[in-house]
């Protein structure tokens, strides 16, 4: 199911623009390198090539909002928020993940401005109680926090497996980051790490005194008419937000209620509806300003978007937000053009176990996109990312590209190694009580139980090895982590470490008392 709708405040801009009396304004047109294109086409080869993705795909629902010139210029919603087969609206509030950073960034500004923060005092300044298991996290500062650049490891993502509901349980995961280590100097270089924002949220809540969701709903949501846009997931819920689903086995989508903790708000867990999203857009795409509110001032916005750490090539961090050269504007077809000739991107992606968002912005055209997806591919989210890019080139008036799956082996069939290892798992059990409740072996095979007792060892210490140490290792974070974020996969891990786990030292202990209850007494004869 698909609705779209316009907006009544840039048809009345038109209307004064022209000077144009009982006639209907047309439709603005996107940003596009043909200067004959018809104005709606961008549009509606936008909501085509959406709409084609969820059938060829099987994404269960997903909004999208333009916005340009300081007002949304198109919206659109496709397929359904839950089983029941509720629409999806533009108005459907979605769980944001990462694109929550942003949200905390004006909030941590607004602060900056109130003169409570400054951004380059230590943490340290605000929570005299905040460490880490470095000497050196006494030097991490508020704008290290906000370009991501504490030193803080990808790692500390242990939030992400909790469901505590709690305002409290906020800061007491920061507070529990003091066992963590430091990958790198504070101040030296880029290191995502969703922890920083979580910090960030706390730091917040300190120096204005009020907890950081509430902080969010007066100071951010209130003021850029946020109404579908919420700080928990109760009252997200309450207020028909989408339901969550995951791609099972790379092959099939379903419901998947992954956890969303209070503890990472200010990082992860916000929940907003795409035009709520637009209405952030739109204030900070106007220096700061959303109709008669202004959030921050024009030099905080300005700050906000500037890069301050190299990421890779061409790519940089500011304040919760990536920018790069727009790629997508230049035509495929044409001589290759010069990063410095193409417009500057600041977009942002938000990644969870079942929802993909994605804000974009062009500050030299005052074009903003918000695109939210209840789903998520987290075998190979690459295919939704191909889908915030060719949003891109739509309204650039280029043709998508199909998507290119570019995970590793290990990410895109990380669910059927894991289904391997549990029928290996599974296929020693059996073959351990075959050993075991055989009455007697022939003597010449009695030992073999034992040999097989060894290649059992050895498959539940690969499989220890797989799940404690390379697969957290590999995807920088933690086993809980991949269980409750990863639902194919953790469906396999659970009674695959159960049975490494509490198996082996039953299993071994029986299996000697076996060939020592069988072995022939001293001097007897074999027959």
């Amino acid at each position: 199911m698909r609705t779209v709708s316009g907006s009544s405040r840039w048809l009345v801009v038109c209307f004064l623009a022209m000077g144009i009396l009982g006639a209907a304004a047309p439709s603005p047109a996107p940003p596009s390198s043909s200067e004959t294109a018809d104005p709606g086409q961008a549009y509606r080869t936008l909501d085509s090539y959406l709409q084609d993705q969820l059938d060829a795909v099987g994404i269960p629902g997903a909004a999208v909002a333009v916005v340009q010139h300081g007002v949304q210029v198109h919206s659109a919603a496709f397929g359904h928020a839950n089983d029941s087969g509720r629409p999806m609206t533009a108005r459907t509030p979605v769980l944001l993940a990462s694109t929550s950073k942003s949200l905390t960034a004006i909030a941590v500004m607004q602060q900056v401005e109130a003169d409570k923060l400054d951004l380059d005092a230590p943490v340290q300044t605000y929570l005299p109680w905040f460490t880490l298991d470095d000497d050196r996290s006494s030097a991490i500062t508020v704008r290290h926090l906000l370009h991501q650049t504490s030193g803080m490891s990808s790692k500390d993502t242990a939030f992400e497996a909790s469901d505590d509901q709690r305002p409290e349980a906020l800061e007491e995961a920061v507070r529990a980051l003091s066992g963590s280590p430091l990958a790198g100097e504070p101040g030296a270089a880029f290191h995502y790490a969703s922890a920083n924002f979580n910090i960030l949220g706390v730091v917040v809540q300190t120096v204005s005194g009020q907890p950081f969701g509430d902080y969010l709903k007066q100071h951010v949501f209130g003021p850029l008419d946020m109404a579908h846009s919420h700080p928990t997931r109760a009252t997200a819920r309450a207020d028909n937000a989408a339901a969550g689903y995951s791609r099972w086995f790379g092959s099939f989508w379903l419901r998947t209620d992954v956890p969303a903790p209070a503890a990472g708000m200010p990082s992860s867990t916000l929940y907003a509806s795409a035009e709520d999203l637009g209405h952030q857009l739109v204030a900070l795409l106007d220096n700061g300003r959303y109709g008669d509110a202004r959030i921050l001032r024009p030099q905080s916005v300005a700050a906000m978007f500037e890069p301050r750490v190299q990421v890779d090539g061409s790519k940089g961090y500011a304040m919760g937000w990536f920018t790069r050269p727009l790629f997508e504007s230049a035509d495929p077809a044409a001589p290759p053009v010069p990063d410095g000739a193409l417009p500057r991107l600041v977009e942002h992606q938000g990644e969870w176990g079942n929802s993909h968002t994605y804000l974009a912005m062009v500050p030299e055209s005052g074009l903003g996109v918000a695109l939210v997806i209840n789903g998520n591919d987290t075998a190979a989210p690459s295919r939704l990312k191909a889908i915030d890019t060719n949003i891109l080139r739509i309204l650039y008036g280029h043709s998508p590209v199909p998507a290119v799956v570019f995970e590793d082996w290990l990410q895109r069939y990380s669910w059927a190694v894991s289904l391997v290892l549990l029928l290996a798992e599974l296929l020693s059990l059996w073959l351990a009580f075959r050993f075991l409740l055989r009455r007697q072996s022939p003597p010449r095979r009695r030992w073999a139980p034992l040999a097989w007792g060894a290649v059992a060892l050895a498959l539940d210490a690969f499989a220890l090895w797989l799940c404690l140490t390379y697969a957290p290792a590999r995807f920088d974070t933690h086993l809980f982590v991949i269980v409750r974020q990863f639902p194919d996969v953790g469906i396999s891990l659970v009674p695959i470490l159960a049975l490494a786990i509490l198996w082996p030292v039953p299993r071994t202990v029986w299996l000697l008392a076996k060939v020592r209850d069988g072995r022939p007494p001293p001097h007897a004869v074999a027959p």
